[in-house]
């Protein structure tokens, strides 16, 4: 799978708890998903097990707490994914 394949994934998981959907038509891995987004703290948790199930990876308390953006959640995927 590679980055485009990821990204565009993350971008449909994130989508249901977006709650700036202006930020969502242009995000990038840049985007933070908090901030730009307007992603709640609570949610990040069900995103975390979103991207668990999706790409049948665990990802540890303390990577989970470093995703910020988009990005980070992409970086985090491919990361894991090459190591299951």
């Amino acid at each position: 799978m590679d980055q485009k394949e990821v990204f565009d994934a993350i971008i449909a998981i994130l989508k249901p708890f977006v709650k700036n959907r202006d930020a969502l038509a242009t995000v990038a891995l840049e985007t933070a998903i908090q901030k730009d987004l307007k992603v709640n703290s609570a949610r990040l948790v069900d995103i975390v097990l979103e991207i668990e199930d999706r790409f049948g990876i665990e990802v540890k308390d303390e990577d989970a707490e470093k995703v910020r953006t988009v990005g980070d959640a992409v970086t985090l995927v491919l990361r894991e994914a090459t190591h299951a």
